[in-house]
C-alpha cells in the first residue's frame, strides 16, 4: 500500500496562515527575504550542534534472525554450501531472493564485482566484444569487460545520473554485444528506451542493480528487466553481510552458464534436476562460491529489505516536498519516483563552485552533503585512460580497434559537467522525524543563502 503522502505544511509546521516555519520557527518569509539566516559557515548558529550523517543500512536491522540463522551455520560445523545439501543457507537464500524479485534464478557469488565478471560469462563476451557502460561508475563494471578480453566504450550519463539512453545508439558497431544498464545510488535506469535500442541492435542488456538492490521500475524490480542481472551485499548496499553477490536471470541457458562459470565448469543439485540434466558442457572457470555464513546473514537480511526502502523512500519523500517550493529548484532526475529508492536528495547547483559553497555550509549546519558518490568517472581514472592491463599482451586493447579507442575527460563531457554540479545529503532508513526536518531546514537556509542560479 502506497503511503500517505505528507503534507508539507503540516510537516514544518505553521505559524498561523501567514508563512511556513522551518525548524525553529523562522518564518519562510524571513527565509526567502534573507532575514535573520546567517549562515552558520558565516558565523551564524547552525541548524544542529552535532553533524547528521546516513549510516551503512543493513546492519542497523541486524538481530536475532541473522543471529539465529548464524548460530545454526556455527552449530552444525558445514560451512560449505555443498556439504549441506537440501539444508543449506546459500541454497534457501537464492530461491526466496529469486522469488521476492520475481525471477526464476538467482546465484549467490562472493561479491557485486564475481557477479559481474559471472554476468559477462553468461553472456559470452570474449575478445572482439565491445560492451557499452556509463561513464560513471564502479570500477568493477570496467574491470569485469577488460577481463574478459572485452573492449568498454563509455557512453554519457543524464541528469538521473545514469545511463543517457540518448548516448546509446552513437556508441554502437558491429561488435557491441551487450548494454550495461547501472542503477547508481538508487535511482532505476530509463529501461524501456534502453531495452527498445537493444532490441533493435539485437544486443543483451545487464543490469548491474550493486547500489539499488530493492528499486524498482514501472513495477517491475530492475535485474528482472533486462536479460540478466547483478546485485552486490557489501557494507554500503541496502543488504549487506560484509560482501557477496548475486546474479538473477530467467533465461535458463543463462543461469547454467552462469552456475558453471562460477564454480569450476560444474552443475550441481538442485539445479541439475530444475535444468532437466543440464543444457550445456563443462567449460575453464572459477570459483566465485558463496558460503554458508554469508549465504545465513544475507537471509536474515532479505526480509528486513523492503522495510529498509520504505524508509529510505519516506525519508527521501518528506525532504523532497518540504523544499519542493525553491525558486529554480532542480532536482535529480529520475524515471521512476516511486520505484527510486531514495537514497539521496541531490541537487543541481548551477555551477561547481556554487556546489561546493553548498556542501561547506551544509557541513557547517550540522547536516553532512556529498557530492554524487559511491562512483569514478571512468575515462580519467589514470589506469584506464593508460589502458593499464593485468599483461601487456591482455587482448583487450590490442586490435585496431581497442588501439584506436581514447578514454579521457574528452569522451565523456556532459558526465564531468552534470555531476561537477550536483550536491546533496544521503538518506538513512532510521533518520527520525526531527533528523528529516533538520534536512530540510538546512537545504532551505543554505539554498536561499546561496541565491538562485
Amino acid at each position: 500500500m502506497r503511503e500517505p503522502v505528507t503534507n508539507r505544511r503540516k510537516f514544518l509546521g505553521t505559524i498561523g496562515t501567514a508563512s511556513i516555519v522551518v525548524g525553529s520557527g523562522v518564518p519562510l518569509r524571513n527565509l526567502a527575504a534573507g532575514a535573520e539566516q546567517k549562515l552558520a559557515l558565516d558565523g551564524g548558529e547552525p541548524v544542529r550542534t552535532s553533524l547528521l550523517g546516513a549510516r551503512p543500512y543493513g546492519p542497523q536491522f541486524y538481530d536475532d534472525v541473522e543471529k539465529q540463522e548464524l548460530l545454526e551455520v556455527l552449530e552444525s560445523r558445514v560451512p560449505f554450501r555443498w556439504s549441506r545439501g537440501p539444508s543449506s543457507k546459500v541454497l534457501a537464500f537464492e530461491r526466496e531472493y529469486a522469488a521476492h524479485l520475481g525471477a526464476k534464478f538467482a546465484l549467490g557469488v562472493t561479491s557485486g564485482t564475481t557477479a559481474l565478471y559471472t554476468a559477462m560469462a553468461a553472456l559470452e563476451v570474449g575478445p572482439g566484444d565491445e560492451v557499452i557502460l556509463p561513464a560513471w561508475t564502479w570500477y568493477a563494471c570496467y574491470d569485469a569487460i577488460v577481463l574478459c578480453g572485452a573492449l568498454p566504450v563509455f557512453a554519457e550519463i543524464d541528469e538521473s545520473f545514469d545511463l543517457d539512453p540518448n548516448d546509446i545508439e552513437g556508441k554502437i558497431t558491429p561488435q557491441t554485444k551487450v548494454i550495461m544498464a547501472v542503477h547508481l545510488q538508487g535511482c532505476p535506469c530509463d529501461m524501456e528506451p534502453i531495452l527498445e535500442i537493444a532490441r533493435k541492435h539485437k544486443l543483451r542488456v545487464l543490469e548491474d542493480c550493486a547500489q539499488c538492490a530493492g528499486g524498482r521500475y514501472k513495477g517491475k524490480y530492475v535485474g528482472t528487466i533486462g536479460d540478466i542481472g547483478i546485485n552486490s551485499f557489501q557494507l554500503s548496499k541496502t543488504i549487506t553481510a560484509g560482501e557477496g553477490g548475486a546474479v538473477m536471470t530467467s533465461d535458463p541457458k543463462l543461469f547454467e552458464r552462469a552456475f558453471r562459470f562460477h564454480d569450476f565448469g560444474t552443475l550441481h543439485t538442485p539445479y541439475t534436476e530444475a535444468l532437466g540434466g543440464g543444457l550445456l558442457g563443462a567449460f575453464a572457470a572459477c570459483n566465485f562460491r558463496m558460503n554458508e555464513f554469508t549465504g545465513a546473514v544475507l537471509r536474515g537480511q532479505l526480509q528486513k529489505l523492503e522495510t529498509i526502502c520504505r524508509g529510505l523512500r519516506r525519508n527521501a519523500r518528506k525532504v523532497r516536498e518540504a523544499i519542493a517550493d525553491l525558486p529554480g529548484l532542480k532536482l535529480r532526475k529520475s524515471p521512476d519516483l516511486e520505484g527510486d529508492l531514495g537514497v539521496g536528495v541531490f541537487l543541481d547547483l548551477g555551477t561547481q563552485e556554487r556546489r561546493d559553497k553548498f556542501l561547506r555550509a551544509m557541513s557547517a549546519e550540522g547536516v553532512s552533503a556529498s557530492a554524487p558518490g559511491g562512483s569514478v568517472i571512468l575515462p580519467t581514472a589514470p589506469r584506464i585512460e593508460k589502458k593499464a592491463t593485468v599483461h601487456p599482451a591482455w587482448p583487450s586493447f590490442q586490435s585496431a580497434r581497442g588501439q584506436a579507442i581514447q578514454y579521457g575527460s574528452e569522451c565523456c563531457p556532459r558526465t564531468i559537467s552534470i555531476l561537477s554540479r550536483a550536491g546533496g545529503v544521503m538518506m538513512d532508513p532510521k533518520f527520525s522525524d526531527e533528523d528529516v526536518k533538520d534536512i530540510a531546514k538546512a537545504i532551505r537556509k543554505v539554498y536561499l543563502a546561496l541565491g538562485r542560479v
